[in-house]
């Protein structure tokens, strides 16, 4: 075993003659460290803006360059800190997965917003760059003298914004850029707030732990950050502090997930690490007989105080993660790598005709499942040292790696009553919260949340919902895709102004799932964060034991081992899954994002089998009726119709991103020909349908509408 780098101190030396040159570098292109005087002057001006009892608006920005490009805005004042107002994520509007592009039509979506609100872009107080460009860079090269000469692969060119250093170039146009897309006469100064500390401050924010007298532990565990892949931070009584940064981009949880996941599954990073955490239930997921994770646990080394480092003898990434991420004998264990050249991208699917699923062997679930118990040994493995450390029995999760809700669960199993006694002596158990948003699609909202915190502002109140990218359809909106798609049908259904309006759609959705219709909700603002909550959702029974495989196989076109979720209210969650008492905080709000996973109780595979996973899981989705009233009702409705207060829940989307518009909503109908209806929701309160094929012609939907009509008394539509 080989662990850290074999360079260590040129590498330190790099980092340390760096980072002034690229602090200089980036303040020429009007990127500024938050330290810099610039950052100062401006914090200090919003601070005094804020005690002159002030609103103030703060924009968050990842610009051109890394993955998951995007805006966010938030209105920050002294009595009520920060307030979201809107997380445009670029990908939504552009159709580009993860894209790297600068966010010029998520901020087309910001300026609808700013004009709502009355403000001009002479009001945002400060741009907040989500990287501190200069130390990223500094660390960079860092990395690459680390395993000098063998590293240099980096430097190649690549097509993926991971691990791509040749991305931190165009991130020095975002200021003119940003300049240009607003109609100012210059460019507009960014300040780069860091990486991880945009993540942990924001998810403290917004979690119900904000308020707690005791200390809250906050994780980041992601690809990388600034200066390292995995953060540790304690937040108490209003402040926070970092109390451990590993400074090391390879001892990454999120790249050893990523890139076995990737090489192993053979879809493109950022693609990939979802699917295989839905491959691993199928597999052998027992460390006492499956054949692979003797072997490939190796692979990290759980080192004393917390840490985890790469053993450089197994992997090879540091030096080649795309064409030869595997030694020799990383290779004898999982097999031959899948190269970058030779994987598919399955969120940029151009036609679901092309899509062919690799055949999922014995073989291959088993090497899932041993990634995916090598990364719950790691993850176990830092949280308890952080436990010991804090002597917290609240933890924050957040960073890409929070996403793996199998891990989450994991962790609040391990650390129950019995280990707080015998570890701490004290009678309590660890409660754990994870943002909807705990990707790199958090962190524009991360960076704004933390400026507002160096001005003096409070934590704001806590999230109850993620209904916050790009603005809600209108009619006009609607009414135009509608017009303009000849191949499909569509009509007006009544409206949702009212609470019986809404009462009778909700109903109608539930008459057509009981009847095994496949439907889309398109409504409102939608969801920030890679979960579809009920704003951009497929929805379907969960009682019949098909679903799923109509699901991925005729409206998705995707994998069979992916699960699919459950959505029900809290009663439902109570009566089907057993809820963990570490997840009860704010009336068991973790489980409202699908971020965390529960095993089902007895019954439940019997009765909604389409929603519980091979291992016994569900990766729930609780829904609140103040934060989502017409998805509420539509689960209660469907209690009366099918007997359980449950449906299944997917992305509205087929190979590519969430549908964001109007128009994407009616393409995402034209490429998933399972699908039978998306019911469009405008604004204002009218309710349309639109389905495959012509005018008069809407296949099962129109059968299943006429029949809902003659039930409840009403005459069918011509």
């Amino acid at each position: 075993m080989r662990t850290g780098p074999r360079h260590p101190r040129l590498g330190a030396a790099a980092f340390r003659t760096l980072l002034p040159i690229c602090e200089r570098y980036y303040a020429s292109r009007q990127i500024f460290r938050s330290t810099s005087r610039f950052a100062l002057e401006r914090l200090d001006a919003v601070r005094a803006a804020l005690a002159r009892g002030e609103t103030v608006y703060l924009a968050g920005i990842g610009a051109a360059g890394l993955h998951n490009s995007g805006v966010a805005l938030i209105e920050v004042s002294r009595a009520h800190g920060p307030r979201i107002i809107c997380n445009n994520e670029e990908e939504r509007f552009s159709g580009k997965k993860h894209t790297h592009e600068f966010p010029r039509s998520a901020l087309r979506a910001l300026e609808t917003a700013m004009k709502r609100i009355g403000i001009g872009p002479e009001r945002i107080a400060a741009w907040l760059a989500t990287w501190d460009y200069a130390a990223f860079a500094a660390t960079m090269g860092r990395t690459l003298l680390e395993e000098f000469p063998a590293s240099l692969n980096l430097l190649r060119p690549r097509e993926t914004p991971v691990l791509n250093m040749a991305q931190l170039d165009p991130a020095t146009r975002g200021p003119r850029h940003l300049g240009r897309a607003l109609g100012l006469p210059g460019p507009v100064p960014f300040i780069g707030m860091p990486h991880h500390d945009n993540h942990a401050w924001f998810s403290f924010c917004v979690s119900p732990f904000a308020r707690s007298e005791s200390p809250v532990m906050i994780s980041v565990i992601d690809g990388t950050g600034d200066l390292g892949s995995t953060s540790l931070y304690v937040a108490e009584k209003g402040s926070m502090r970092r109390i451990r940064c590993n400074h090391s981009v390879f001892d990454s949880l999120g790249a050893y997930y990523g890139i076995i996941s990737s090489t192993q599954g053979g879809w493109s990073l950022l693609s990939s690490e979802g699917r295989y955490m839905g491959a691993a239930a199928y597999g052998d997921c027992d460390r006492q007989t499956n054949t692979i994770y003797p072997e490939l646990k190796n692979i990290l080394s759980l080192a004393p105080e917390g840490q985890v480092h790469l053993n450089r003898a197994l992997a090879n990434w540091q030096c080649d993660p795309f064409d030869h991420p595997y030694t020799p004998e990383l290779t004898r264990i999982l097999g031959a790598p899948i190269v970058a050249k030779d994987m598919w991208n399955p969120d940029a699917v151009l036609r679901v005709e092309d899509i062919h699923h690799k055949p999922n062997t014995q073989e291959r679930l088993d090497k899932a499942a041993a990634t995916q118990m090598v990364f719950e040994d790691a993850l176990i493995h830092i949280t308890d040292f952080f436990i010991r450390q804090s002597g917290s029995d609240r933890l924050i999760m957040t960073g890409g790696t929070a996403l793996n809700a199998v891990a989450n669960m994991r962790l609040l199993e391990h650390f129950d009553e019995a280990y707080y006694d015998r570890a701490l002596g004290r009678r309590t158990r660890l409660h754990i919260w994870v943002p909807p948003v705990p990707n790199d699609a958090g962190v524009t909202l991360g960076a704004a949340y933390l400026f507002a915190y160096h001005a003096g502002a409070g934590v704001g109140p806590p999230m109850d919902h993620a209904f916050c990218c790009g603005p809600a359809p209108t009619e006009r909106e609607i009414r135009a895709s509608l017009d303009s798609a000849h191949d499909i049908a569509w009509t007006r259904l009544g409206n949702c102004s009212s609470v019986e309006g809404r009462a009778a759609i909700a109903d109608l959705m539930a008459f057509i799932t009981a009847r095994d219709g496949v439907i889309a909700i398109f409504q409102g603002a939608a969801e920030t964060g890679p979960r579809a909550l009920g704003h951009r959702s497929i929805v379907a029974n969960p009682c019949n034991p098909r679903t799923r495989e109509v699901l991925n196989d005729r409206v998705k076109y995707r994998e069979a081992i992916r699960p699919l979720a459950p959505m029900l209210t809290l009663e439902a969650a109570k009566r089907w899954f057993h809820l963990s008492d570490g997840a009860s905080d704010d009336n068991y709000n973790a489980y409202n994002y699908m971020v965390l996973t529960a095993r089902a109780r007895p019954g439940a595979r019997e009765r909604i089998p389409a929603v519980i996973h091979a291992d016994g899981t569900g990766r729930l989705q609780i829904v609140r009726d103040h934060a989502d009233p017409l998805t509420y009702a539509y689960l209660k409705a469907l209690g009366r119709r099918i007997g359980v207060e449950v449906a299944v829940n997917t992305s509205f989307n087929v190979g590519g991103p969430i549908a964001q518009t109007a128009l994407q909503a009616i393409e995402t109908l034209r490429r998933s020909k399972g699908m039978d209806a998306v019911l469009m929701f405008a604004e204002e309160g009218p309710v349309f349908a639109a389905s495959h094929g012509l005018a008069h012609d809407m296949g099962n939907f129109r059968k299943w509408l006429d029949q809902w009509r003659a039930e409840i008394g009403a005459p069918a539509l011509p």
